[in-house]
C-alpha cells in the first residue's frame, strides 16, 4: 500500500515514522525548508515507545508521483486549504484520505473538495511537538490513531488499510462508531485546550482550584449542549466520562493548543471554538464559557 503522509511534524512525523519503521512505503509530502531539514538530517523522532532515525522518503507538492492508496493529512486546520491544494493531484479514483485534525469543520470541506466517497473517519491521541532542530518529541504512553468508515461498514479498503496499520510500533485502531469517536475527541480537546489557553495553566493547577474545576464542569457541558442541537452521536453521560478522564491527566498535561500559544504561533480557535459559536448563535444557545476561551484567543491573536 503506498501511503502519503501531508506534513512530517509531530502527528505526521510520529504516525508516518513509524510506518516507514514498520516497513511501509511512504511518502512525506512536505514544504521547501522542511524537505532539506529530513533529507539532510533524517526524520528523527524521540519517543518514550523508542526511538527512530529514518531516511524517509520526501516530496514536493506539484512532484510527479505513481498513485496513492490513502493519504494521512495530519496539518493543523488554518492550513487546511492549503493541504486540500497541495493533495489535488494525488487524489485517483481510488484514494483514500484518512484526516487527523481535531474537530468536525474539515470534513466538509474535505468532501466538498474530493466527494463523500474518498474521506474516511480519523483522530489521533498523541503527545507531541517539534523541535527547533525539528526532531519530532512524543512524551506520553499514549500514541493512538483511530479509523473508520462513517457508514460503520468493514468494507474492503477499510480492511486493506489496517492490514498495512497492523504490526506498527503504535496503536493504529479500527472504530466501530468512528462519527462518534470523533465528536467525543472534539468535546473532549476542546474542554481541555478552552481552560488549559484561559488559565495559562497545565491542567494540574487548574483542577486545584475549585473554581476550575467548575469551569472544566461547565464548559464540557456548553460543549455537549452545542453538539446535541446538531444531532451529534454523542453517548450518554459522556460528559461524566470526559470529567473523570480530565480529572485523572498527569498534572503536568497541557493541550496542543496551549504550546502553541507558548510559542507564539498561530491557534485552532476557530475551528474549534468559532464553529461552536456559530450553532450557538443559530439555535440561540447561551454558551458564556465558550464566548469567553474564543474572545481570549481572539485577544491573544490580536497582539
Amino acid at each position: 500500500m503506498r501511503i502519503l503522509v501531508v506534513g512530517a511534524g509531530g502527528i505526521g512525523g510520529y504516525f508516518g515514522g513509524r510506518l516507514v519503521e514498520k516497513g511501509e512505503d511512504v511518502t512525506f509530502l512536505v514544504r521547501e525548508t522542511r524537505k532539506q531539514q529530513l533529507d539532510q538530517n533524517g526524520l528523527v523522532v524521540e519517543s518514550v515507545h523508542g526511538n527512530m532515525k529514518l531516511q524517509p522518503k520526501t516530496m514536493l507538492s506539484g512532484e510527479t508521483a505513481e498513485p496513492f492508496d490513502v493519504i494521512l493529512l495530519s496539518t493543523k486546520s488554518y492550513h487546511l486549504q492549503g493541504a486540500i491544494d497541495s493533495i489535488k493531484d494525488y487524489v485517483t479514483e481510488n484514494t483514500v484520505i484518512l484526516p487527523l485534525l481535531n474537530g468536525i469543520a474539515h470534513v466538509e470541506e474535505l468532501r466538498a473538495a474530493f466527494g463523500e466517497n474518498h474521506v474516511i473517519g480519523g483522530l489521533c491521541f498523541i503527545e507531541t511537538t517539534l523541535d527547533e532542530q525539528g526532531k519530532v518529541i512524543q512524551t506520553s504512553p499514549i500514541h493512538d490513531l483511530v479509523f473508520g468508515e462513517y457508514s460503520q461498514e468493514k468494507t474492503e479498503r477499510i480492511m486493506k488499510l489496517q492490514a498495512a496499520f497492523e504490526g506498527t510500533k503504535a496503536n493504529f485502531r479500527l472504530s466501530d462508531n468512528i462519527e462518534q469517536d470523533m465528536w467525543h475527541k472534539y468535546q473532549f480537546i476542546t474542554t481541555l485546550s478552552g481552560v488549559t489557553s484561559l488559565f495559562r495553566s497545565p491542567i494540574g493547577p487548574i483542577r486545584d482550584q475549585e473554581y476550575g474545576v467548575e469551569t472544566i464542569q461547565t464548559l464540557l457541558q456548553e460543549v455537549g449542549s452545542v453538539m446535541r442541537r446538531v444531532d451529534a452521536p454523542l453517548a450518554d453521560g459522556i460528559e461524566d466520562n470526559q470529567f473523570q478522564k480530565i480529572m485523572q491527566m498527569g498534572y503536568n498535561m497541557k493541550s496542543s493548543l496551549q504550546r502553541d500559544m507558548e510559542k507564539g504561533l498561530k491557534t485552532e480557535a476557530e475551528h474549534f471554538f468559532g464553529y461552536l459559536l456559530q450553532i450557538a448563535k443559530e439555535k440561540q444557545l447561551s454558551t458564556p464559557v465558550i464566548a469567553t476561551v474564543y474572545a481570549n484567543l481572539e485577544v491573544y491573536e490580536a497582539q
